[in-house]
């Protein structure tokens, strides 16, 4: 029973590194993590079984990696069109 355990854990693992892995920016490689790991709690709570956890991790890693993704494109696209010194907003507020 705890091996099987243990290789279900390892392949979630590498299932979500592999994620991380094709992910470019800060904020994708954090989406990815922290989807992942949102997801698989929230596929344990429904599901109550392994399947139901791998299931949910890999969902919410997509979700967070493309959620991340999309904060990375806003960061660039703000950056090339109000570049620092520039006296907008997002080089004077908060850096996401």
């Amino acid at each position: 029973m705890f091996n099987t355990r243990l290789w279900i854990a390892a392949a979630a693992t590498t299932s979500v590194m592999a994620l991380a892995g094709c992910a470019s920016g800060p904020n994708q490689n954090l989406g990815t993590g922290i989807g992942a790991l949102g997801g698989a709690a929230v596929g344990h709570a429904i599901g109550g079984n392994t399947g139901a956890t791998l299931g949910g991790a890999a969902i919410g890693g997509v979700i967070g990696n493309q959620v991340g993704r999309s904060v990375d494109e806003r960061n660039y696209y703000n950056q090339q069109r109000y570049p620092r010194g520039s006296g907008y907003y997002p080089d004077n507020g908060p850096r996401y």
